[in-house]
């Protein structure tokens, strides 16, 4: 895209509207250029949280699996007791919207309820067990809830990074050359008009002093039949005036 330009009628108000263009299409890009710029910190700082997350869930899912492992131990089967006295969600999730440099970015957050549903579950044994597991499990889910939220914003982030790097590279290598050979084509556009304008009146002011030259020419063929001297007569005369002290004139007696 290094040759290709656009072809408007070369003109002093197209070249100051390009001009604008350009100067547009650069604030643009530099605009565009500090956003990417501020998304991609955005980006490697949620990647950094995600790992850990990660990392975290793990070590969390194998805590519950444990303490699971130990409840069945303990109690048996409590599967059915949880069924049975589970009234109302113990967790809830709130959505808010975070915005970064225009991209909004939902993130999720878990809501405890306080309370207990399982009053009775591990009563006969296993009571710490079963507790312990609950704690166990409820850190779980929040984990979980974080890591949704992390990975919604690594997916939303990444997207229009992509595209914010698109757009970059689009200004940067074919709006920007392409105006910029615009400018080029209408400058030396003008410049051409110019010189042509030059020649143009020096070619009209060449005639005129052609046509002038003919015009003296053919006065002075008018005057030559009718006796009159020539223009260098006159040119004679004048030498003549111009020396009154080379000619003496006769004694005058009274």
């Amino acid at each position: 895209m290094s040759g290709a330009r656009e072809t408007p009628f070369p003109t002093r108000m197209a070249l100051t509207t390009t001009k604008l263009r350009l100067k547009g299409a650069q604030t643009g890009h530099s605009l565009l250029a500090k956003k990417r710029d501020a998304l991609t910190t955005r980006f490697r700082a949620i990647l950094r949280k995600v790992d850990e997350a990660k990392r975290k869930m793990g070590r969390v899912m194998q805590l519950a699996s444990f303490s699971l492992a130990e409840v069945t131990y303990a109690t048996g089967d409590i599967s059915y007791l949880v069924q049975e006295q589970a009234k109302t969600a113990t967790f809830k999730v709130r959505a808010k919207q975070d915005n970064v440099s225009g991209v909004i970015i939902p993130a999720f957050e878990a809501d405890r309820i306080a309370g207990n549903d399982f009053n009775l579950t591990g009563l006969g044994r296993g009571g710490q067990q079963v507790l312990r597991s609950k704690e166990v499990y409820a850190k779980a889910v929040e984990t979980l809830v974080e890591l949704a939220s992390l990975q919604t914003a690594f997916t939303i982030l990444d997207e229009v990074i992509r595209a914010t790097n698109r757009r970059v590279n689009a200004i940067e290598h074919v709006v920007i050359p392409k105006l910029d050979n615009t400018i080029k084509y209408i400058i030396s556009e003008l410049d051409e008009m110019d010189r042509e304008e030059f020649f143009r009146l020096k070619k009209v002011q060449g005639k005129k002093k052609r046509d002038a030259a003919v015009a003296e020419a053919k006065r002075n063929a008018e005057r030559e039949p009718q006796g009159e001297p020539p223009v260098a007569y006159e040119m004679e005369e004048e030498s003549a005036a111009g020396d009154l002290l080379s000619s003496k004139d006769d004694d005058i007696i009274f």
